[in-house]
């Protein structure tokens, strides 16, 4: 049976990689994209977001706008990353297709109330302000979702935005907490375990090689923000954060984690978003998700690969 998702994202070079993969995997049915301001802002992200549903020949995805700032915070984006446009790197055309009618919340509460209890995975990729605002919006849906699979947080590698702190929650701490504290099964694709799925040369070759229109674009894209990782980290690649999260769903054998508590810092300036994991279970709080550590990176770029080569 096909595992009905809906991707929550901010494209963003690795969230493209991460839709694509869905495209790719028959496993996976994609009921929409719900699009948030993160990486880029709003305007940016969905425009994105349908540019790489027309470059998988998916016009027929249902692509909606979200939420344009956080919760309670100015919006902070990551063009430094990204670059000015989020998908910088490969040249693709402006899409053609519309968005959908409707606010990406509004398709969230109406698709969870609407589908069998426990038939959707959520997949955010960005800042948790679209889903949060759903949570609060209508509490009734939080226990029909089945599980929320996402990139953010980090725990051994603290921090990519701040020293503290991964991007995704650090844009909206308040979100995340709502979605930590929400009850629903929850697994987490932190920076200790996406900066091991490393885009290294003999890697992007392969996208490359592929000759098809995604995997081109794809070695593009990595081309792209592999010079900031490279700058930052030393690497021998960029990171493929937001795939990991598509991976986990096709191939979770593939991943390794604990089921630990996981609480999100909205406090304090020094570290504010910071998501603190109690690893080594020194508190009595209450585990709330599976932190994902480790991952099997030749598998993940073999499937990857594989998957990339279905497409147009």
């Amino acid at each position: 049976m096909n595992r009905k998702i809906i991707i929550d994202t901010d494209p963003g070079q690795d969230d493209a990689v991460a839709i694509l993969l869905a495209l790719a995997s028959p496993e996976l049915e994609v009921l929409g994209l719900t699009c948030v301001a993160g990486n880029v802002p709003l305007g940016l992200t969905q425009k994105n977001a349908r540019i790489v549903c027309e470059l998988a020949k998916r016009p027929d995805i249902k692509v909606f706008s979200g939420c344009e700032v956080p919760l309670e915070r100015e919006l902070v984006t990551a063009e430094h990353v990204h670059g000015k446009t989020g998908l910088d790197g490969p040249d693709l055309p402006d899409p053609t297709m519309e968005l959908a009618d409707g606010h990406a919340v509004d398709f969230l509460i109406d698709t969870l109330r609407s589908q069998p209890s426990g038939s959707v995975t959520l997949c955010p990729l960005g800042p948790l302000t679209n889903v949060a605002t759903a949570f609060t919006r209508a509490p009734d849906i939080v226990e029909r979702v089945q599980e929320i699979v996402l990139m953010g947080g980090a725990y051994f590698e603290v921090g990519n935005i701040t020293p503290t702190a991964e991007f995704n929650i650090y844009v909206d701490p308040e979100a995340a907490d709502i979605v930590f504290k929400s009850g629903v099964t929850l697994t987490v694709m932190p920076l200790d375990v996406t900066h091991k799925a490393l885009v290294t040369k003999p890697r992007n070759d392969a996208f490359r090689a592929l000759g098809n229109a995604a995997g081109i674009a794809v070695a593009q894209m990595t081309d792209f923000f592999e010079r900031f990782d490279l700058a930052k980290y030393g690497s021998d690649g960029a990171p493929l954060h937001d795939p990991c999260v598509t991976a986990y769903l096709i191939r979770p054998d593939l991943f390794t984690g604990r089921f630990v508590n996981v609480e999100i810092e909205t406090g304090s300036e020094l570290t504010r978003g910071m998501s603190v994991a109690d690893w080594w279970g020194v508190t009595d709080r209450t585990p709330n998700a599976t932190f994902i550590g480790d991952i099997d990176a030749d598998g993940f770029f073999a499937l990857l690969t594989e998957r990339l080569a279905r497409l147009p």
